[in-house]
């Protein structure tokens, strides 16, 4: 009769955990953080992903942050990728940030995001250029902004 009502829980508040003793076969889609101790095949995107040192995926990783302490099998994709010394990885790694301890072994490439084009400068319009040999002298003249003078002979 005076209980508090159950709060609900954000979905965020605690991790999605693939245990030491589980073999998951097939995708993992979560906005969240994902911890995987067991063995997954399939592709894997999610916020954050960490995989235990007795963890392994086979399959494409695509998300924000990723730290490996296990097996990789397949792409990983992240803006954020930190490799522990037992990491084994086994493709290749797109990322914006790396971090990778000594004796992690990695068999494949480290390959940064293309940086979008450098923004062109705004190019005035051609202008024209008048010497004096195209005018008449004319000492009232204004100069304005635009105008080229060239001076000596």
């Amino acid at each position: 009769m005076f209980s508090k009502p159950n709060k609900p829980v954000s979905p965020r508040a605690y991790p999605s955990i693939v245990g030491a003793d589980c073999v998951l076969v097939g995708d993992i889609v979560s906005e969240g953080e994902v911890h995987v101790d067991g063995r997954v095949d399939g592709d894997v995107r999610c916020g954050t992903l960490v995989i235990g040192e007795s963890g392994a995926i086979t399959g494409e990783i695509i998300a924000e942050t990723v730290r490996v302490l296990g097996a990789v099998t397949g792409q990983i994709s992240a803006k954020a990728v930190e490799l522990a010394k037992t990491a084994r990885i086994l493709g290749d790694i797109t990322h914006d940030s790396l971090a990778v301890e000594a004796g992690a072994y990695v068999e494949g490439r480290f390959n940064r995001p293309p940086s979008p084009p450098p923004v062109k400068a705004l190019q005035a319009p051609p202008q024209e250029i008048h010497t004096s040999a195209d005018q008449p002298a004319d000492e009232d003249m204004p100069h304005g902004a635009g105008d080229v003078v060239l001076l000596g002979g």
